[in-house]
């Protein structure tokens, strides 16, 4: 295979069936939209919508010792995870810098499943391959593994028990179990990135077509659709949610973040990045770095990562994240804003687009919450 080649997932040809807009993901073709992106939005947020995430990087982390060389590899507390459940964590440069943001399953007493972005699978793999040197455990590649589909929405809950006998209403959010979804084995997660309920299944990709038909044939009576990246990415930005490369990068620290909890100085033993973050604490707690902050427009122009925010005329921020949001009806954006002026309704804030300085309110985030 060519280096520039696209790498598909085992639904590809579903998708292009469905008549789907291909993008180059992270060097994935994948689904950017099949019909309309802000159609495909509002079914999740009202009724389901069926999501391939399949690009996903799925690296198992088994043997004795998988615990310890976790603990030492990422920021957060793995050791006290309790088999069955997950932990949202991160995994830094010895600087401090982000390098991913993952979710960690414990599968088992030593058992463990790293889920990292697609952009940065390659990077962490090697990463943890690296640290765990001296650590009687085992790193492997499982992202060939692994198809990955996702159900998400008020309505998934009652797709997915027409389909599993498995007790979802004991799972609890950021908890996976085994279990069988219209016959194929899965392991079914609660940890969405929509804002909604939902769940995550992670099959063998053999299995991945007969269980999207399953799920496709379940949700028919109650309107789920299937959805692409395009509306994945307004969902969580509705729901305040970071995307790495965006709110997330290498120059930044957990704290420099807002993100400064997912680092757990109490836990035993030295972690990479230990004494980088506790300078980067400690700075943070004397000076406030830039806040990540919402912002609404107040007119109807999309501002755009990368956009300048403003206030009396000076730069005050920069815009990471932006886009039409479909249930507030206006353009939102996510951006890192000088402390002065990162309060809830400061006055005088703005975006710079395209030389006009276009005005914005100040608002906390997540944009949207669902009502449980």
């Amino acid at each position: 295979m060519s280096s520039t080649e696209l790498r598909r997932t085992a639904l590809d040809a579903t998708h292009r069936a469905l008549g789907a807009t291909m993008t180059d993901f992270a060097g994935w073709d994948m689904p950017l939209r099949y019909g309309s992106e802000r159609d495909e939005h509002v079914a999740v947020r009202t009724r389901a919508g069926l999501f391939d995430l399949s690009h996903m990087g799925e690296i198992t982390v088994t043997g004795p010792q998988a615990a310890a060389l976790l603990d030492h590899a990422l920021v957060g507390n793995i050791g006290s995870v309790k088999p069955g459940r997950a932990r949202y964590t991160m995994i830094c440069r010895e600087d401090g810098g982000i390098l991913d943001d993952l979710i960690v399953y414990r599968l088992g007493e030593t058992d463990y499943m790293v889920v990292a972005n697609a952009s940065n699978a390659q990077v962490v793999l090697d990463a943890l391959t690296e640290r765990a040197a001296g650590f009687d455990a085992e790193v492997r590649d499982d992202r060939d593994a692994y198809a990955l589909l996702a159900v998400q929405g008020p309505e998934s809950p009652g797709i997915l028990k027409s389909l599993t006998d498995a007790d979802l209403d004991g799972l609890k959010y950021y908890a996976g179990l085994p279990g069988t979804v219209a016959g194929v084995p899965a392991l079914i997660a609660r940890t969405g990135y929509t804002g909604e309920d939902g769940f995550e299944l992670f099959v063998r990709p053999e299995h991945a077509v007969e269980l999207w038909r399953a799920l496709t044939e379940a949700g028919e009576g109650v309107g789920l659709v299937p959805c692409g990246l395009s509306c994945r990415d307004t969902l969580r930005l509705e729901a305040g949610m970071p995307l790495y490369g965006h709110e997330l990068t290498t120059e930044l620290t957990p704290f420099d973040a807002g993100l400064g909890r997912v680092v757990k100085f109490e836990k035993e033993g030295d972690f990479v990045g230990r004494a980088a973050l506790a300078e980067a604490a400690e700075r943070a707690a004397a000076t406030p770095p830039r806040v990540l902050v919402g912002l609404v427009a107040e007119g109807r122009r999309v501002p755009r990562a990368g956009y300048a925010v403003v206030a009396g005329g000076e730069v005050v921020g920069e815009v990471t994240s932006g886009a039409p949001s479909p249930t507030l009806g206006r353009p939102i954006a996510m951006a890192y804003v000088d402390a002065a002026h990162a309060a809830v309704g400061t006055p005088g804030v703005g975006v710079d687009i395209r030389g006009t300085h276009e005005p914005y309110e100040v608002v906390a985030l997540p944009f949207y919450k669902r009502q449980k």
